[in-house]
């Protein structure tokens, strides 16, 4: 497959676009901010976007999904237990300095254990809180890959001071993930680089604790 990262917006959230090679039909995952910028970008490329994902609703990773439905008519596929966020970000996200924000109110649900099947990709939807409620991440066991939204970093993980955020859910949400997946699945996450389970397996500190010890009440 093609996989396109893109930092957009004040905070430099991960935009992923993606589509199998030789295909024009794509999807986006996380389109944060900037999107005239991701239209443009798209259509340079010669793609049809046939679909939106999100991983979490936190108004760096949906500021540019109406703007980008708009411009491509992409649908757009949601975490269910976060929908009322996306349909009216304005009313539950106050960030002083950001904003305001352009609600929408997505075609598809998703939840753990959904597979998504859009441009000759089929997602398998892993409920991943603790970042967020909701939180899910997007994976291609196929083609080796995790969009793991703020689950998972570089040597560090999603914060969990924010509401609705637990650290004992986001530690057992990435050790879902380090149970189901092998070392050389990519992970592409919402901020800083790409990298790999087996690299955070390595030198991530949360993750070589829970290795040692266990996720909180696993």
């Amino acid at each position: 497959m093609d996989v396109h990262m893109y930092s957009v917006g004040p905070i430099q959230e991960n935009t992923f676009l993606l589509n199998q090679t030789g295909s024009t039909a794509a999807v986006i995952v996380d389109p944060g901010d900037e999107g005239e910028r991701l239209a443009k970008e798209i259509a340079d490329k010669g793609l049809t976007l046939e679909a939106i994902l999100i991983t979490h609703t936190h108004f760096d990773h949906i500021g540019a999904v109406a703007d980008l439905h708009d411009a491509t008519g992409a649908e757009v596929w949601c975490p269910a237990g976060e929908v009322e966020t996306l349909r009216d970000p304005n009313a539950v996200m106050r960030w002083e300095g950001f904003g305001p924000f352009r609600g929408y109110d997505p075609e598809h649900l998703v939840r753990g254990g959904d597979v998504v099947s859009v441009a000759g990709f089929d997602f398998q939807v892993v409920s991943t809180p603790g970042h967020s409620p909701d939180h899910v991440t997007y994976a291609l066991p196929d083609e080796g890959g995790l969009f793991s939204g703020d689950v998972l970093f570089q040597n560090s993980v999603g914060r969990t001071d924010l509401p609705g955020a637990d650290h004992d859910t986001l530690m057992r949400s990435i050790a879902t993930l380090l149970e189901r997946f092998d070392d050389a699945t990519t992970v592409c996450p919402g901020h800083m680089g790409v990298t790999t389970l087996g690299a955070e397996r390595r030198s991530n500190p949360f993750v070589l604790d829970i290795l040692a010890n266990g996720a909180p009440g696993a």
